[in-house]
């Protein structure tokens, strides 16, 4: 496939912008790839950019409470919205190319429609297979307690409405739940408070 010289801006835009978690985003893409090749090059450029907001810390940056914090959801997509379709018209994006890809960023935590949910699916998906093992490091680290990854682990997964993204995930999604069944046998009785999340 042919790939648009705006994507491939954004590709490299990712990767040398966001080395904490840029291979998410750039497998996010990959999946979406699989799903629905030849997507909209605005349902490409959302799913390669959806979490940018978290490359550019600062004052207006969210604070996540918990995992299942819907406030810090929804600040988080309007971020990383503003933050690409900026991004977008500096270089040259149509003002509708840019407002496409900000509407499905705001929805990339939700889905709602089929663009949407394909964007969801591909994140959800990505998950999977780029930060397991980031979020059982956090419950080693006592960040987050096991049952709180279980919870992402499980939403994750069954926020997917794509019924083939669906069917890919669930061997993934239960080999998540194994790894952290495994780490949990291993953890100490402490372990199991809830500490605050940073």
């Amino acid at each position: 496939m042919t790939e648009s010289s705006l994507v491939e801006t954004a590709r490299r835009w990712v990767v040398e912008t966001y080395p904490y978690n840029r291979d998410h985003l750039v497998c996010a893409l990959a999946w979406l790839d699989r799903l629905a090749p030849g997507s909209h090059e605005a349902v490409r450029l959302a799913t390669l950019t959806h979490d940018m907001e978290r490359a550019f810390p600062g004052p207006d940056s969210p604070e996540m409470q918990s995992l299942n914090d819907p406030v810090y959801i929804r600040l988080h997509s309007e971020r990383s919205a503003k933050i690409v379709g900026t991004w977008l018209r500096e270089h040259g994006a149509s003002e509708a190319l840019a407002r496409h890809v900000e509407t499905l960023i705001l929805a990339h935590e939700t889905g709602g429609w089929l663009e949407a949910d394909m964007v969801q699916a591909a994140d959800s998906l990505s998950f999977f297979d780029t930060n397991v093992e980031l979020f059982l490091g956090f419950v080693r680290a006592g960040r987050f307690t096991a049952a709180d990854v279980r919870w992402k682990f499980e939403h994750s997964y069954q926020r997917i409405r794509v019924p083939q993204a669906k069917e890919l995930a669930l061997p993934r999604f239960e080999e998540a739940g194994a790894r952290l069944a495994r780490l949990e046998l291993g953890l100490p009785r402490a372990s199991a408070r809830r500490p605050r999340a940073r």
